[in-house]
């Protein structure tokens, strides 16, 4: 399950020219599902995307949260952020969950999320053609995934942390004495 979250000024979302969900500050989060995904990835993920301390604070250091902003929060489904374009030019999506999958981890992500909050969630319409309209606040733009079973697999290797620099886009493992590069591309957090 991935969330590309993107702390924003406002965010809107239409669809065939109708509005259906406006947030003004707060975080865009584009919601993708796994084939694999679970139930404990839905709450992993809420739970995350509510305590992510990426607002500022009174000396403008980011360290709140959505909770502790009242900001509002936007979530739009997007399959295509499982496209694989690893071999040849079109994307390949086996890695999406199947619609029907997709769409109940979507929904309850959104309530998970919303119960975190303590507020109502704006949303797109699951499976829609739609246009998201944003501000970004920062930049500030996050990569937040974790898959069924990953967890364990990190674990048992060792690996503890992993932080991505958008700047070099290199993955490095963290050690307590220093950083040691990785060929992954995506962020596993425990």
């Amino acid at each position: 399950m991935v969330a590309l979250i993107q702390r924003v000024r406002e965010a809107s979302v239409q669809v065939e020219g109708a509005e259906v969900g406006r947030i003004g500050p707060g975080m865009l989060i584009l919601f993708g599902a796994h084939r694999t995904d679970t139930e404990a990835e839905v709450d992993w993920l809420a739970g995350k995307c509510a305590r992510l301390r990426i607002f500022p604070d009174e000396e403008g250091r980011m360290n709140r949260s959505i909770v502790e902003t009242g900001g509002e929060v936007l979530v739009v489904s997007q399959f295509t952020l499982y496209g694989d374009v690893r071999r040849g030019n079109r994307p390949s999506f086996v890695d999406a969950a199947v619609p029907e999958q997709a769409e109940a981890l979507y929904e309850s992500f959104v309530e998970r999320l919303a119960a975190q909050l303590a507020a109502p969630v704006r949303t797109g319409v699951f499976g829609a053609m739609m246009e998201v309209h944003l501000v970004n606040d920062g930049p500030v733009t996050l990569w937040v995934e974790r898959r069924h079973g990953a967890l364990h697999a990190c674990r048992s290797a060792g690996v503890r942390l992993f932080l991505l620099c958008s700047c070099f886009r290199r993955a490095y493992r963290v050690s307590p004495d220093r950083f040691f590069p990785l060929s992954c591309q995506t962020m596993l957090l425990p």
